[in-house]
């Protein structure tokens, strides 16, 4: 049961909140937030569930409890708003939207208080509309730190049709603060039950989406590469056709079976390399048919696991076991998906630096590995100039550039893991793994760089230390 907007009006007036101080803000839950107010020598409790099953405010009587860890909202709440005084405490109309302006010294903040069950936010702007902080973020709201929020904007997405409120009479004694305090205190398992349902269900609902959206990749990529046959058969035909075929040719042109086939070519190259580049591409599907299908076994086996935990979940009567159990999900758990596999059988060694992820391989076979299938054409690659040694990556993140000091570790991670360690100096390259390609029937992982810059290196013993303790 949430509370209408007539119910609403009363507790507020009879809160009278106007010129009380926010002297705490405890989040004893995801959805609910706790205000400690003092007004005129007396200290009470301000109660706001976003519970879509029981929005409300109202005062409560009954001990606060803390969180395990502080959660995010609540300290941007104690370092924000704490220590202003309310100077205004309204309802909009009769929207369920609470409108708390609070004054400190400096700075006046508007707390704006949802009270939707299928739409519920906490939302903090300063006075030019802009959002400082939300207790749930939904962007396609613009509900987002650094977003503009103006409460007119949501009228328009209530219920169109309106219907006639009353202040619903509720058992007990005292005012209508201490009867809503009781009741959802008495109601507070089974709310607690329903609340701990819609949590799982998101937890694996979201699971359950993404692995589906990552099957259907699998699946295109599969298809794609299931022709793999199809590149060899090329080869075996440029070979056995060799003879009529003229350097200047585009196509060769061939009957099969009573088909006619039309096989690309590219003029100037020899049949034979051409063969090889066909033979290649043979492999490369081939090989990539193979992870393919097993990738797909993988999150099909990932798919039936979420479900069935799904099921255990909403199966469970007692909130207390349930909540247990979501606990110990989130921290058993992970989300499948393809870059978590890929995670798991990274070849070389990973150091995480911050934000920064650098991965070192160690010989031309780890090299040739993380070049293949980890590493992506916007990361950075570091080798030594003049001695041999491993490749070193750094991975790049969407709209920054790589910091100096995380080259600085990547370049010793690069001298040190080389011939020329020794030497405790010397000079690299580096550039984007887009403009290394692979040296013509090289050795395994051999690529030439382009576009390469010089990055000269003295082994720093203390940062190697440093990072020594970073790997993951």
């Amino acid at each position: 049961m949430s509370l209408n907007w007539k119910e609403i009006n009363l507790i507020l007036e009879e809160l009278s909140l106007e010129g009380a101080q926010i002297q705490s803000a405890v989040q004893s839950a995801f959805d609910v937030i706790v205000f400690r107010l003092h007004k005129k020598g007396e200290n009470r409790h301000l109660l706001i569930s976003l519970n879509s099953n029981a929005c409300r405010l109202h005062e409560t009587f009954a001990a606060v409890p803390k969180s395990e860890k502080p959660l995010r909202f609540a300290q941007f709440l104690n370092s924000k708003i704490v220590n202003g005084r309310i100077t205004k405490a309204v309802q909009l109309g009769d929207n369920r939207i609470v409108h708390l302006v609070v004054k400190r010294p400096d700075t006046v903040f508007n707390l704006y208080i949802r009270l939707w069950s299928n739409a519920a936010n906490f939302i903090v702007t300063g006075e030019d509309g802009i959002v400082l902080d939300v207790m749930r973020r939904l962007p396609k709201r613009g509900e987002i730190t650094g977003g503009h929020y103006t409460p007119q904007d949501t009228y328009s997405q209530a219920q169109p049709i309106r219907r006639e409120y009353e202040v619903r009479e509720i058992p007990g004694e005292g005012s209508f603060n201490k009867k809503i305090d009781a009741f959802y205190s008495m109601q507070k398992g089974t709310l607690s039950l329903e609340t701990l349902r819609e949590q799982a269900k998101r937890h694996c609902e979201g699971s359950i989406g993404r692995i589906n959206a990552a099957i259907e990749k699998l699946r295109e990529k599969e298809a794609a590469f299931s022709h793999a046959e199809q590149f060899k058969n090329y080869g075996d035909l440029i070979l056995s056709n060799i003879a009529s075929i003229i350097p200047e040719d585009k196509w060769l042109e061939i009957e099969e079976g009573g088909r006619k086939l039309r096989i690309e070519l590219e003029p100037f190259k020899s049949p034979a390399a051409l063969a090889g580049k066909y033979y290649e591409q043979y492999r490369k599907a081939k090989n990539g048919l193979t992870q393919i299908q097993k990738e797909i076994t993988e999150s099909e086996q990932e798919l039936k696991e979420v479900n069935e935990k799904l099921n255990r979940l909403l199966s469970e009567t007692n909130p207390l076991i349930l909540a247990k159990l979501l606990k110990s999900t989130d921290k058993t758990t992970h989300i499948p998906g393809k870059s978590q596999k890929k995670e798991k059988t990274r070849p070389g060694l990973s150091f995480k630096r911050g934000d920064w992820l650098i991965i070192v391989g160690r010989d031309a076979s780890e090299n040739d590995e993380l070049l293949r299938r980890h590493v992506n054409g916007n990361d950075l690659w570091l080798h030594t100039r003049d001695f041999h040694g491993s490749y070193v990556f750094i991975k790049h993140k969407s709209g920054k550039s790589f910091p100096l000091d995380i080259m600085l570790d990547a370049g010793n991670l690069a001298l040190f893991y080389s011939k020329g360690r020794n030497n405790a100096q010397g000079d690299l390259f580096y550039t984007q793994v887009k403009y290394l390609r692979r040296a013509k029937n090289g050795p395994k992982g051999l690529v030439i760089p382009t576009q390469e810059k010089n990055l000269h290196i003295k082994l720093d013993e203390t940062r190697l230390r440093v990072l020594e303790n970073c790997k993951v």
